[in-house]
């Protein structure tokens, strides 16, 4: 891991205007946000999760292709965490969770593999809060590294882990050939990589906390893919304890609107996504919760 400085910052954005991520150009803001938080929320109460409106407050925006709807974050924010605890991505892409680390007083980290996805991570979080907002600002910091070695991140110094993995070999996000990319992967290097997030998560996880996971699943050959029960069980075998699986609705996803546009098909197009949230147990509860762990 190295941490990104603001001079480093800086220093990028005067010579850039936009980043590369993957095939896509993405245009850095200077626009001041008008709002900072999401209008009239309300915490969700059921395993069904769906949002039409992804949440564009503050500098939440889509462009980020396979980011997730920051109502999901503030959701397990508000949930399971309280002012001054820290929450981790280690997986953070455009930063979304940071940003709502900010705009809820929460301590922030996120790590990501490529330099220019975290320079547009630091962009996202290039405003200045609101008066009442900034007597609860937390500190966020962000770092290039590998999600599988957190190495500057202490053992049990985390809060709450909130993370978006990228789907294997569906959207790339950067050039072919980086090194630590999950999305360049295929299924079984996936898999294999992902034990590796999953033991890291549960090495810097405090006990009795929490790690929510997004994951979706895809077809091949017309046919479907669960990669959701892979990253579910990996979790398991690691010692993670299943708290909850919510299913997240998806709306206007580009794959749906593009690829099979105007084509039969013989399948039903996905339109869900896994969100598992997984407990670090606490020491002395090996016996217990065993229907929660990995039974089969």
């Amino acid at each position: 891991m190295r941490k990104v400085e603001e001079a480093e910052y800086r220093a990028f954005i005067e010579r850039n205007s936009y980043v590369r991520i993957g095939k896509n150009r993405i245009r850095l803001n200077t626009i001041p946000p008008e709002t900072f938080s999401p209008p009239e929320f309300r915490p969700e109460e059921w395993t069904l999760w769906s949002f039409p409106e992804r949440g564009e407050w503050a500098t939440h925006h889509s462009a980020y292709r396979g980011n997730w709807s920051p109502y999901i974050p503030r959701n397990l924010i508000e949930k399971y965490t309280k002012h001054g605890d820290t929450v981790l991505d280690q997986m953070m892409g455009s930063g979304t969770t940071l940003v709502e680390c900010r705009l809820t007083g929460r301590n922030g980290i996120g790590v990501d593999i490529n330099r220019e996805t975290v320079m547009l991570a630091m962009n996202k979080l290039d405003f200045s809060l609101p008066d009442d907002l900034q007597k609860t600002e937390g500190r966020v910091e962000l770092f290039i590294g590998d999600a599988r070695n957190l190495d500057m991140i202490e053992d049990s110094s985390i809060d709450l882990i909130a993370t978006h993995p990228p789907y294997c070999g569906i959207i790339k996000y950067s050039s072919s050939g980086k090194k630590g990319d999950l999305s360049q992967l295929k299924l079984p290097e996936f898999m294999e990589a992902m034990k590796g997030v999953a033991s890291e998560a549960f090495r810097v996880l405090r006990e009795n906390r929490y790690c929510a996971v997004l994951i979706g699943d895809t077809r091949n050959r017309r046919h479907y893919v669960p990669i959701s029960v892979g990253v579910l069980s990996v979790f398991l075998e690691e010692g993670f304890v299943l708290k909850e699986e919510i299913i997240k609705v998806q709306h206007r996803t580009r794959s749906s609107r593009e690829r099979w546009k105007m084509r039969s098909y013989d399948f039903f197009k996905i339109g869900h996504e896994h969100l598992f949230i997984f407990r670090k147990p606490a020491c002395g509860e090996d016996g217990e919760f065993k229907l929660s762990r990995k039974w089969w």
